[in-house]
């Protein structure tokens, strides 16, 4: 496997595993209070649930991550890549993390650049 495609995979299981842990960690305030009976977390319905709130919560990443990137391009924090150069980012961008994501997720050669 090529390493880009390592590093977009490792970021997708990175952003997942961020996810089911704030989805474990809601579940858990809120267990006391809802009205399930232990079974209901071993049911089909539940996993497929659960599923779902991981995959949404990638996409959700995903376009925050997307958004920030755009900005950051928009007030010259970061220069697109282009296929013989990668993209750059300043030491100054304030959601840099957000764009250094986006880049990974999608798989973009950068380099972090000072401003």
């Amino acid at each position: 496997m090529k390493p880009v495609t390592i590093d977009m995979l490792r970021a997708h299981l990175l952003v997942a595993s961020l996810t089911a842990a704030g989805a474990e960690v809601l579940l858990c305030i809120a267990l006391p209070v809802l009205p399930f009976s232990d079974a209901f977390f071993a049911s089909t319905s539940f996993r497929l649930f659960a599923l779902a709130v991981i995959v949404g919560g990638v996409v959700i990443a995903r376009e925050f991550a997307e958004v920030a990137y755009e900005v950051a391009v928009r007030r010259d924090y970061a220069i697109r890549g282009a296929s013989d150069w990668p993209a750059a980012i300043a030491s100054n961008c304030p959601r840099r993390w957000l764009v250094v994501l986006h880049l990974r997720l999608t798989g973009q050669p950068f380099v972090l650049a000072e401003h």
